[in-house]
């Protein structure tokens, strides 16, 4: 009997996904539990695992079809009946496993499958993912058999290679770039906030020059201990809890009964990928160490790069902070997530000249700080208490931190 896979919800918000790429081809062979599909949202991008042992009996949603959650997208044709009513076969009379049953590592027609992942480190390396062998499951490409082969390319380059040929440029038309689900879904959310949530934005000038001197005495030290270097948004984190402790009012959402409070502190973090923004939470993070809060920033913000983000990893956040400043920015406007009461954006850090206290000049470095609240929660003195909390945590406590 037909064993029926359908969208699955990936997510509290998710009403739709996209069928991004079939891991199996029609007639092919699949295992239970064995990746099926590729499955792209707003949120994520994951593998979904077979339900059942069989063969894949009938594809009901092609690749870049986006449908609603519970829509059938396969049929498995299951071995689970024939196993359970025929007895298996005394060992000298099993049969040679067939050409059919043996992994593949390509469809039919020799067109072999790819993961995000896997493309992604191809096109940044520029190689030819057919010439690369795969180690994974039914001969699959896998990142290691990837970097592999980018090792063994560099090793077997000549000295001095020619220059490459210089490609013609491109024509000047009009060229359309299909909208993937994440895209779309970005959109939508954002167009929502947009409409629905009065964006206030307000700005802050930290004094962050004790903290630079400070990360930059003990980088070295915490990365030969650590393994990963000590960036400045994990400091930003601590400030931002410490601001929600003192104004709760901001670590809440909107609804039409009330004002809902967050009991949990869940800090998303905004990275920013080729093909679009991804959020990924860490949760409880008023109850992390300063170490912890910065090994779970490293770890969120390096599986969203990597496309490795489960989808627990994306749910729950309560408050976003943003890191425009890693591209130069030095004031935005950032849009408020649904279901959040705020935003916060680290501009880049800047060396100034300002006025001191006793009148003379300096040079300090100086990191401008956005906020955009939803002002249906909250008003403008909330959000400069809020700001100044951060501010004089970044300038008094923060540098205190790290001590090796």
């Amino acid at each position: 009997m037909p064993v029926t896979v359908v969208m699955p919800k990936l997510g509290e918000s998710v009403i739709e996904g996209q069928v991004e790429r079939w891991l199996k081809r029609e007639g092919e062979r699949v295992e239970r539990d064995e990746p099926l599909v590729e499955v792209v949202t707003a949120k994520v991008s994951t593998e979904i695992p077979s339900p059942a042992s069989g063969v894949l009996g009938k594809i009901l949603v092609p690749e870049g079809a986006t449908v609603p959650v519970g829509t059938p997208i396969a049929e498995i044709e299951a071995e689970v009946a024939a196993e359970a009513a025929v007895p298996p076969a005394p060992a000298a009379e099993a049969p040679a496993p067939s050409a059919e049953a043996a992994p593949r590592p390509a469809a039919a027609g020799g067109r072999r499958f790819y993961s995000p992942l896997v493309r992604k480190l191809a096109e940044e390396y520029g190689i030819d993912l057919e010439q690369v062998p795969g180690t994974g499951s039914g001969g699959r490409v896998t990142r290691d058999d990837v970097l592999r082969f980018v090792q063994a390319r560099a090793a077997a380059r000549p000295a001095a290679p020619t220059a490459p040929a210089v490609a013609p440029p491109a024509g000047r038309e009009d060229r359309l770039i299909p909208l993937t689900a994440m895209r779309r879904a970005i959109a939508e959310h954002m167009a929502t906030s947009a409409c629905t949530i009065p964006h206030v934005t307000t700005l802050i000038e930290v004094d962050v020059t004790d903290l630079v001197r400070r990360r930059e005495q003990v980088r070295q030290a915490w990365r030969e201990r650590h393994g990963f270097d000590l960036s400045y948004v994990p400091f930003v984190i601590a400030a931002v809890i410490e601001g929600l402790r003192q104004v709760p009012v901001l670590n809440a959402s909107w609804t039409e009964q009330g004002i809902l409070l967050r009991g949990r502190i869940n800090i998303g973090v905004a990275v920013a990928l080729d093909e679009g923004l991804i959020v990924p939470v860490i949760h409880d993070a008023d109850l992390l160490s300063f170490e912890e809060l910065a090994r779970a920033t490293h770890d969120k913000v390096t599986r969203a790069r990597e496309g490795r983000l489960s989808v627990q990893d994306v749910e729950g956040g309560t408050f976003t902070v943003n890191n425009t400043g890693a591209l130069g920015s030095i004031v935005s406007t950032p849009i408020i997530p649904m279901g959040q009461a705020g935003i916060v954006t680290m501009e880049a850090i800047t060396r100034r000249v300002v006025v001191l206290d006793e009148g003379t000049l300096g040079i300090r470095s100086i990191m401008n700080m956005c906020l955009s609240f939803d002002h249906r929660i909250t008003d403008g003195l909330g959000a400069s208490r809020f700001l100044q909390t951060v501010k004089q945590f970044l300038e008094t406590r923060a540098p205190t931190f790290v001590s090796l």
